[in-house]
């Protein structure tokens, strides 16, 4: 459970880091979108299966 817990707080981090990133003339990049993205889907599915056991 703690090692959820940690997960889930780490891919929060980098899926926020991600979503939110914009370079000096305040556009994203492509790929800070994808992984960012990526870890948004690794983070909902530990926290609704293996943590709230939702599904």
């Amino acid at each position: 459970m703690l090692l959820n817990l940690i997960f889930v707080i780490i891919t929060g981090a980098v899926a926020y880091h991600g979503l939110t990133y914009r370079d000096e003339n305040g556009e994203s990049d492509y790929g800070h979108l994808l992984f960012g993205a990526i870890a948004l889907l690794f983070c909902l599915r530990v926290l609704f299966v293996d943590i709230f056991q939702l599904i």
